[in-house]
């Protein structure tokens, strides 16, 4: 049986605390909230027990912040495309933040097995002065355990309506995307970090963070191809390819550290998670 799952994050305002309210349905979980910078920045971990998706399964999660509030969301291991037998299996992750609102999006890779037929999708609505420092990673196949990304289907969609998109289908058979200088030129990893806002960034302040992430982007490891451009004034947009999750990974969480230093004046603060 295909599982439906939801999961529903409510962040508010308590005086100087953010803190969540959460619903759930299905195999879809909520760690508890954790304040490792304080009681300003709600950290959270999704779980979802079942560990992967098949064909026929669905994910839903819809996250909201109110007015002043700052979540960061995390998980503790990769999302996993299994093998379909011909069903389609989705995630789908919509986002809303309001005035002031800061979210940090900042998941483990997506695995894209052998055989999948997927479809993965993140959109979110900017309030004017909101911001959001995500990234999406996604791996083809587990060329590392003799599975490469032979056969199946990954669509991705990230977007935010009237501001930025990226859609694309992934067929394993397209051998001219999969391998051509102009495609993936052979890589099995890919990722997009952004740091988004529901208002103009000033010009100043968009060329001392572009500087800033190219600075950290410097020195990245063999065969990682990496770059980061402002697509437009609300904008900043790091796109990298690898041949694995590991140096790729590695690269945007550099990016993450110095985005929320130096667009926020935040420290580098991890999430537990990726320190298990």
């Amino acid at each position: 049986m295909p599982w439906h799952a939801r999961l529903q994050l409510d962040y508010r305002r308590d005086a100087d605390r953010t803190v969540l309210h959460h619903a759930h349905e299905g195999p879809l979980r909520v760690l508890k909230s954790l304040y490792p910078e304080g009681h300003a920045i709600c950290h959270n971990v999704l779980v979802h027990p079942p560990a992967g998706l098949v064909g026929g399964d669905r994910l839903d999660i819809d996250i909201r912040l109110q007015s002043g509030t700052h979540g960061l969301i995390s998980t503790p291991g990769a999302t996993r495309f299994y093998r379909s037998e011909g069903e389609l299996a989705q995630q789908r992750v919509r986002v809303q933040l309001e005035a002031g609102a800061r979210l940090e999006w900042v998941p483990l890779e997506t695995i894209a097995y052998p055989d999948c037929i997927a479809h993965n999708h993140w959109s979110a609505t900017l309030a004017p002065g909101a911001e959001c420092l995500g990234w999406d990673v996604c791996a083809l196949g587990l060329p590392g355990a003799g599975q490469p990304f032979e056969r199946g289907t990954l669509t991705q969609h990230l977007g935010i309506p009237g501001l930025w998109r990226e859609e694309a289908t992934i067929d394993a058979a397209d051998t001219r995307l999969l391998q051509s200088p102009l495609g993936l030129g052979g890589q099995r990893c890919m990722g997009t970090l952004w740091l988004a806002s529901g208002s103009p960034l000033e010009r100043p302040r968009r060329e001392a963070l572009l500087e800033a992430v190219r600075a950290a982007l410097e020195g990245a490891p063999e065969r990682v191809q990496v770059a980061a451009t402002c697509p437009n004034p609300q904008m900043l947009v790091v796109r990298g390819l690898a041949p694995l999750v590991e140096p790729l990974a590695t690269v945007f969480q550099r990016a993450w550290a110095v985005l929320r230093t130096q667009a926020w004046g935040l420290p580098n603060t991890p999430p537990r998670i990726w320190r298990v």
